[in-house]
Parts: structure tokens; C-alpha cells; sequence
């Protein structure tokens, strides 16, 4: 028994055949047999996944569009191209360190979309929202799935292939997603844009899957090969056995549209004949009364003709009358013409004056509007100036009580000020009293001084000083 691979030679299915665990810990990675010539095993790993994505992908579209309608999350080969998808961005990827494990997942980079892309924004904030999803691996899952139910896989892994220095902080610089084949497995994505993804992430267990590659769904021995193509031919005879019996409904309808319109239509001609006899009958009745009127209405002209001459005969005579008495009715009209103008003048006089009336009508509403308003205006003064009547009458009230009281406090002031008067000419008194003994004192002790002077003139010279201080 032989085996091929879709897409793929029969000598180049020995690489796909040997399957490892990579050397970061992962679910594995495909690798080739050794040949005699080395090669880089990164670039033989990058190699086998690029491969493998293709033929995924490549299956998944023909499955697809020979299903025929919208695919859920039981669908085998859609299972596995997520499971391919896993692979290719789990290769390389640098081991990150936590306090209790060593964590290498990928929901790390794809949670870097939401800056690169804005669009993202929304695909991430679901992913975090669901219920359920407790770890990275499980996130990283479900954000696959939307994004192919979104048909934008393909443009949110371009915009992150393009950040290769972003990308460095989560994958060694030999990973697939930092090369070349990155951007080719992010060109064969676009091809899922034809598929229709209907997958119910919120239920599903997406924590504890475990992502094995089934290679029974791309080796296929002869025998699976022969009978695949003739399901095709049967599929085909089947399409082929639907569309002539569809085509023979159509026509088959079609007769019996085109029979009932023959019959309608032959009523219908029917009608239209028994319609032109009956026109015809009415032709003929018509063209009876047609003679019938002509012979009427030349019966009719003749009269009419002898009606016009002998009215012609009247009017020659009625011209004749009226020539003679034109020359009256002239006459009579310029006299009308006459009256008529010196109508139209008294008329014109009669409205000016008319107009002057009611231009003077207007200025005495116009002078009777502004005494009006003076008016009221001197009303309203009349009103203040009462107002301000009252006002004074009540601050004259205000002002006498407050003099009545004024003048009992001025009598009472008045006898104070009288008493001091007295005990002022008293102590006036007493003062000039107090004045005239002292004036009497002080003349009685000069007396006794000079007195004094005169008996003891030959004392010392300290009496004499005593002496002169008390006349001073």
C-alpha cells in the first residue's frame, strides 16, 4: 500500500513521518528523517509547519465548499487546522518565568493585536469576558475562533508579523512567526475569508484540549484516493440528475403557464370578434344617420341663405337710418364729452379736498394722541407730586411732635442754664471779692515792705533780698 499526501510528492511524505516534542516543552513539532547532508532543524521544523498549514488550510476550503453550508466546531478538519494554527505560533517561543512555573503560551502575542490593530479591541475584550476560560492557552483559543468567524485571522497576524521588533520579546529570532514562513502561512489565511464559521465558544471546554495533529486526514492510500474519486463522480451525476429534473420543473411549469395564457388569450380573441361585429353594425347605423344629416343640413343651408338675403335687405336699410342720425348722436356726444370732463375735474377737486380732510384728520388724532399722552404723563406728576404731599404733611407731623419735645427739653435747659447763671455771678461775686483782698493783701505788704526798707536800711544784704522778694 501506497501513500500520498495532498499537495505532495510520494518521495517527500517520509518528512512528515516522524513526530517530537520540540526542545521548549511544547505539544511537538514535526521534523525530518537525518540525511547524510545537515540541515538547520529550526529551518526543517519551520519547513514542516509551513507545509502542514498549507495542506490544513488547502483541505479545510475544498471540505468546505464541497459541504456546502456553514461550519460549526464539531467539523474534523476545521478542529485540526486550529490545532495546526496552535503549533505554527507556539514554534519558538521564549519560556517566560512566574513565581511558581515557567509559563511559554501564546496568547502573550496575541493579546499585542489590540495596539497594532484598533479593530482588535473588540475581539480581545470578548475573549476576556467569556466565562470559563481560566488559563492563557484557553484565551489564546477562543480569540483564534472569533477571529475566524470574523474573517480577519489573516489581517490582525499581518499586522503582527510586521512588528518583528514586538515580536522579539516573545518569540527567539529563528521562530517561524520571525521568518519568512510567517508571512506565507499569513497569505494562504486569506483563503479562509470564503468559508462561513458558525462556533460556539462559550460552552466549550478550550482550557483542557489537548492539540494532536491527526495525519490520517492528509495520507491517503490509492484505494481511499479511488473511491474519493468516484464519490466525485457520483456527486457530479447527482448534481448533474438534480439540476435536469429542476430543469424539467421549470419547463414543466412553464407549459402549463404558456397553455393558460393560449386559452386566455383565445377567449380574449373570442370577445374581440363578437366586439368587431357589433362595431361594424354600429358603422353601418352610423353611416345611415350620416346621409340622413347631410340631407337635413343642405335643407337647412338653403333656408339660411334665404334668411341672409332678406336680412341683408334690412341691414342696407337700418345703414341708411343710421348714417342720417349720426350726425345727431355726434353731437350729442361731444356734449357727453364735455360734461364728462368737467365732471372728472369737479371729481379730482372734490377728492384733494377730500385727501387734505383726511391728512388733517390724521394730524388732530395724531395732536389729540399727544394730549392724551401729556395727559397721563401729568397725571401720573400729579399723583407723585400728592404722593409727595402726604409724604411732607408726614414728616411736618413728625418734625412738631419732635419740636414739642424739643422745646419742654429747651425749658428744662433753659432753668438749668439760669441756676448756672446764678452760681456764676456768685462765684463772679466771690472771685472780685477774693480780687479785692488779695488787690488789699498785696497792697498793705508792699506797704509794710518799703516800710521796712526805710527803717532798716543799714541790715545785711540777705534781709535786703528778703525784702525785695516780698514787695515783689
Amino acid at each position: 500500500m501506497t501513500f500520498q499526501v495532498w499537495g505532495w510528492r510520494r518521495e517527500d511524505a517520509s518528512q512528515v513521518l516522524a513526530w517530537v516534542p520540540d526542545a521548549g516543552g511544547g505539544r511537538g513539532g514535526v521534523m525530518t528523517r537525518k540525511t547524510p547532508a545537515a540541515k538547520d532543524p529550526t529551518a526543517v521544523e519551520r519547513a514542516n509547519l509551513l507545509n502542514m498549514a498549507k495542506l490544513s488550510i488547502k483541505g479545510l476550503i475544498e471540505s468546505a465548499l464541497s459541504f456546502g453550508r456553514t461550519l460549526d466546531s464539531d467539523y474534523p478538519p476545521l478542529q485540526q487546522f486550529f490545532v495546526v494554527m496552535e503549533h505554527c505560533l507556539k514554534h519558538g517561543l521564549k519560556v517566560r518565568k512566574s513565581f511558581l512555573s515557567y509559563n511559554k503560551t501564546i496568547w502573550g502575542p496575541l493579546e499585542l493585536v489590540e495596539k497594532l490593530y484598533p479593530e482588535a479591541e473588540e475581539i480581545g475584550a470578548s475573549v476576556r469576558d467569556l466565562p470559563g476560560l481560566k488559563t492563557p492557552l484557553g484565551r489564546a483559543r477562543a480569540w483564534l475562533r472569533l477571529a475566524l468567524m470574523q474573517k480577519k485571522m489573516a489581517d490582525y497576524l499581518r499586522c503582527l508579523i510586521i512588528q518583528r521588533d514586538l515580536l522579539s520579546e516573545f518569540y527567539e529570532y529563528h521562530a517561524l512567526m520571525m521568518e519568512e514562513e510567517g508571512a506565507v502561512i499569513v497569505g494562504l489565511l486569506v483563503g479562509l475569508n470564503v468559508i462561513d464559521a458558525n462556533l460556539c465558544v462559550k460552552g466549550e471546554d478550550l482550557d483542557s484540549q489537548v492539540g494532536v495533529i491527526d495525519f490520517s486526514m492528509y495520507l491517503k492510500n490509492e484505494e481511499d484516493i479511488g473511491n474519493k474519486e468516484r464519490n466525485v463522480q457520483i456527486a457530479a451525476i447527482l448534481d448533474q440528475k438534480n439540476y435536469v429534473e429542476e430543469l424539467n420543473r421549470q419547463l414543466n411549469s412553464t407549459v402549463s403557464s404558456l397553455h393558460s395564457r393560449v386559452d386566455s388569450l383565445e377567449k380574449s380573441n373570442t370577445k374581440l370578434i363578437e366586439e368587431l361585429a357589433i362595431a361594424k353594425n354600429n358603422i353601418i347605423k352610423l353611416q345611415e344617420e350620416n346621409h340622413q344629416l347631410r340631407s337635413e343640413n343642405k335643407l337647412i343651408l338653403m333656408k339660411t341663405q334665404q334668411h341672409l338675403e332678406v336680412t341683408k335687405v334690412d341691414v342696407e336699410t337700418e345703414l341708411q337710418t343710421y348714417k342720417h342720425s349720426r350726425q345727431g348722436l355726434d353731437e350729442m356726444y361731444n356734449e357727453a364729452r364735455r360734461q364728462l370732463r368737467d365732471e372728472s375735474q369737479l371729481r379730482q377737486d372734490v377728492e384733494n379736498e377730500l385727501a387734505v380732510q383726511v391728512s388733517m384728520k390724521h394730524e388732530i388724532e395724531l395732536a389729540m394722541k399727544l394730549l392724551e399722552k401729556d395727559i397721563h404723563e401729568k397725571q401720573d406728576t400729579l399723583i407723585g407730586l400728592r404722593q409727595q404731599l402726604e409724604e411732607v404733611k408726614a414728616i411736618n407731623i413728625e418734625m412738631y411732635q419732635k419740636l414739642q419735645g424739643s422745646e419742654d427739653g429747651l425749658k428744662e435747659k433753659n432753668e438749668i442754664i439760669a441756676r448756672l447763671e446764678e452760681k456764676t455771678n456768685k462765684i463772679t461775686v466771690a472771685m472780685r471779692q477774693l480780687e479785692q483782698s488779695d488787690n488789699d493783701l498785696l497792697t498793705q505788704t508792699r506797704t509794710i515792705a518799703m516800710s521796712l526798707v526805710k527803717c532798716a536800711s543799714s541790715d545785711t544784704q540777705d534781709q535786703y533780698k528778703l525784702v525785695k522778694d516780698i514787695s515783689f
